[in-house]
């Protein structure tokens, strides 16, 4: 079993982080990293132009084995989710009716384009919604979505994790309905990916789309978009000089290629090589791959699940451990619970979670303990006695 590594962060001992869903805190060696890499900007003379490769090629290699693949090149370096979402919705055209099926309360950044796409086709958004009531309510959640794929749906568009409440999405049997009517499938990781396992062999996805800030350990405005062979031949968004085949010869950069480099290299961002944030986000993801999604969700169950279980004791809502994940945990608060004055506990303690809505999202990684969950649920009684 893993060990507490809260050593490799610089978190102050006093507050209690279980917020990674909303933005991980750096590694003490990316940190380092990336003031490594600033400094050097300010010598540009060292700067060669290999090094707007190169890096960015040893980055790909690395994240291509944590999502397992052995295409590399099918990965592209990307902004953030909503251009990589953009990027697939640049390349599909519906039909009047068609549906484009995405989950109740899905992240705004895996919606709006949907939404556009669909006002230009005169597609249908069709949107999936949770169980209000009953028990196994994820678990019923994953059966509508199964049902809700039919021969008229085009595109399903979700998460492997719920970014409100981490409800966990049996992607495989998704998958496997959508290659029955010919539909695609397109994932936003940016809540699974480096915390939870992830198989492009395994899943198949038409394209994985993930920010690096938060369960990646990365920097912000960076992350990773992996596209299937349905978008081989797509048109990308902008047009990056170093998208083109043969940009790695500077003195050729105007002879103007109308060939794309192989794979998705297309798709990446304009000043991909960044100097700062692609070392940055490969020391993180080195590090992830030494400890291992797996893992760190079984390190995640041991310090959480008896502060869960007393948490149930108390009224609180607890989806059942086959169909949540371990890493992002969503509470429900109970009617009698005064959400306001329970914020106001939580911030008195130094206990920093998310409140979504009627849920406490509760996000640990590796540098919390079981006794940051025991003061979690003895400020949560605090705040209903």
């Amino acid at each position: 079993m893993i060990k507490n590594k809260k050593d490799k962060f610089s978190l102050p001992k006093d507050v209690i982080y279980l917020n990674a869903s909303y933005m991980s805190p750096l590694l003490n060696s990316v940190e380092k990293v990336g003031i490594k890499a600033l400094q050097k900007k300010g010598k540009p003379h060292t700067i060669l132009p290999n090094d707007f490769f190169e890096p960015v090629t040893r980055l790909k290699k690395v994240y291509a084995k944590l999502i397992k693949t052995k295409e590399y090149n099918r990965i592209a370096c990307i902004p953030s989710v909503s251009y990589g979402i953009a990027s697939v919705t640049n390349n599909i055209q519906l039909n009047s009716k068609d549906e484009i099926l995405v989950i109740e309360d899905q992240f705004p950044s895996n919606f709006y384009s949907w939404k556009k796409l669909a006002e230009t086709f005169n597609a249908v958004i069709k949107i999936i919604e949770k169980p209000k009531s009953g028990d196994y309510k994820a678990k019923r959640w994953n059966e509508h979505i199964l049902e809700a794929i039919t021969p008229k749906t085009a595109v399903v568009a979700m998460c492997q994790v719920h970014w409100a409440d981490g409800t966990l999405f049996d992607l495989k049997a998704i998958r496997k309905k959508t290659r029955q009517h010919n539909a695609l499938l397109i994932i936003d990781g940016t809540q699974s990916v480096g915390a939870f396992p992830f198989s492009i062999e395994k899943i198949k996805p038409d394209a994985l789309i993930c920010a690096a800030y938060k369960w990646l350990l990365g920097p912000y405005s960076f992350g990773f978009a992996y596209f299937g062979s349905y978008f081989d031949n797509g048109i990308p968004i902008e047009e990056s000089w170093s998208n083109r085949k043969d940009s790695e010869n500077f003195a050729g950069l105007t002879d103007y290629k109308d060939e794309y480099k192989d794979g998705a290299n297309r798709y990446c961002m304009g000043e991909t090589a960044n100097f700062i944030s692609v070392p940055m986000a490969t020391q993180a993801i080195e590090q992830i791959m030494e400890w291992n999604p797996k893992e760190i969700q079984k390190y995640c169950y041991k310090i959480s699940k008896d502060a869960l279980k007393d948490l149930q004791g108390l009224g609180f809502t607890i989806e059942d451990d086959d169909y949540r994940s371990h890493h992002l945990i969503g509470i429900r608060i109970p009617d009698f619970v005064n959400i306001k004055k329970l914020k106001q506990q939580f911030e008195k303690n130094s206990i920093y979670v998310s409140i979504r809505g009627n849920y406490i999202r509760v996000s640990p990684h590796l540098y919390n303990t079981k006794d940051d969950f025991t003061q979690l649920v003895n400020c949560i009684k605090s705040t209903i006695k």
